[in-house]
């Protein structure tokens, strides 16, 4: 019987508690515009979903919802943030990124202009509206735009992390906020670095490079290979951008084979800023976990996470298959 015959979820010795990283953001954002009078909030109609009624309650003059147009929405942030202010743009992925690329493209990158994207609800997590509401290309589409940077957090400690950093930066930022609940994964000491993946489990026969909420189910896997007596590190690569070259050409030369995983299409996000560094400098056996060139079905968001085999035993399956191929 083959290796890869016999991959099941990890036995759960205790039930995780599960957290909603939007909470983690709009806390901390009231926080920030309580430190800083610059800070505000800009809408598309999405105050329940992007968790801003007590931010609107407490600084309704920092407030601005400017409808469904989301056009509009990036374009009035970018004039809030050339007069001084530092706008922070909250709404669902799928229709931040799609309808406002232009914008995005133009007014925010090209511009370098001081504006936080904070999109919400991305990849499969409104599962039952279907394709027009999936986000799963925004990785992609954000990744290969000069001067964005681009932070995928794994849990509600390094979402508020992000959060306090972004406060700091210069320039225009893409934050992928996750709707669907996860357990922590970084302790409270954690203190984000833009552009340093976060090594959460060493290893040395492979190694599982994941972010946002595939992080946890990444070490879930590690978990179920060191069963069966395979060292798996596992990398938290929330920064898509800037990259960190140097953790991946780690990785390459002291483990036998990569594997990326992604609530997000395979090609072009995460999986593809991988390989590009590895087929440059130090070609590597990979696999890229993702939604393949498919548009993604109807149905709920765990059950298309499964069909995808965006789960743990996903990730083991396909580490188990890497290290088959390559002895």
């Amino acid at each position: 019987m083959s290796i890869v015959d016999k991959v099941g979820e990890p036995k759960v010795i205790e039930k995780q508690a599960l957290f909603d990283c939007r909470e983690a953001y709009s806390s901390v954002l009231e926080e920030l515009a309580a430190q800083d009078q610059r800070v505000c909030a800009v809408i598309n109609d999405s105050l329940s979903s992007a968790r801003l009624k007590s931010f609107k309650t407490k600084y309704p003059d920092r407030f601005v919802n400017v409808g469904i147009a989301e056009q509009n929405l990036v374009g009035v942030s970018c004039g809030l943030a050339n007069s001084g202010m530092i706008p922070y743009v909250c709404a669902a992925s799928c229709f931040l990124t799609a309808r406002s690329m232009e914008q995005i493209k133009v007014d925010l990158a090209y511009s370098k202009t001081n504006v936080r994207l904070c999109a919400m609800s991305p990849g499969m997590a409104y599962g039952q509206l279907g394709p027009t509401h999936h986000s799963i290309e925004d990785l992609a589409w954000m990744r290969v735009l000069p001067n964005l940077t681009v932070i995928v957090p794994a849990d509600p400690v390094e979402t508020a992390a992000v959060m306090r950093y972004s406060l700091l930066h210069e320039g225009p930022m893409f934050l992928r906020i996750a709707r669907l609940p996860v357990p922590r994964v970084h302790g409270d000491d954690y203190e984000f670095r833009l552009g340093k993946a976060v090594r959460l489990r060493e290893g040395s026969d492979v190694t599982l490079i994941a972010n946002g909420l595939m992080v946890c189910r990444a070490l879930d896997a590690a978990k179920a290979l060191e069963a069966r007596g395979i060292s798996a590190r596992v990398l938290n690569m929330s920064t898509l951008k800037p990259l960190d070259h140097e953790a991946i050409l780690d990785a390459a030369r002291t483990t036998r084979g990569i594997v990326t995983a992604e609530e997000a299409l395979a090609a072009g996000g995460l999986g593809g800023a991988v390989a590009e560094v590895l087929a440059q400098q130090h070609p590597t056996p990979m696999r890229i976990l993702g939604v393949p060139d498919v548009f993604a079905p109807t149905g709920k968001a765990e059950f298309l996470l499964e069909h995808f085999g965006l789960t743990a035993a996903g990730i083991e399956r396909a580490a188990l298959e890497l290290l088959a191929r390559e002895g």
